[in-house]
């Protein structure tokens, strides 16, 4: 594992995935809710499934460098616990999710297979 890094605003398009369990699914989709709601992001479906590259289930939300200095501390106070991965969103998957990414908690390997050819 690595030594965390703190988020930093250097891109211009960002996701946060927010990583959660059937135990804490109740709780993770009201935080993407309210993030929606009070930041006025959008919030992509509540997947109860793996899909790409993350291996729990998870919701993601789209914001901008605009929204991100009130946005990443709000959602570090809130996550109770919940990983959060945040990346910026350049074309390049693979760089986006390994060094442009930095994450809230604990991190979680993401299966990185998933962006690179057979």
């Amino acid at each position: 594992m690595n030594i965390l890094k703190p988020p930093v605003n250097s891109h211009d398009y960002y996701h946060a995935h927010l990583y959660f369990e059937q135990e804490t699914l109740a709780f993770a989709k009201g935080l993407c809710e309210k993030a929606g709601i009070l930041f006025t992001l959008k919030v992509g479906r509540v997947h109860q499934k793996t899909i790409g590259p993350h291996p729990k289930w998870s919701c993601q939300i789209t914001f901008t460098s605009n929204d991100f200095e009130q946005f990443i501390p709000w959602l570090e106070t809130q996550r109770q616990g919940l990983s959060v991965l945040v990346h910026g969103v350049t074309g390049d998957n693979l760089k986006d999710h390994t060094d442009y990414a930095y994450w809230l908690g604990t991190e979680v390997e993401l299966n990185l297979s998933f962006f690179r050819p057979e």
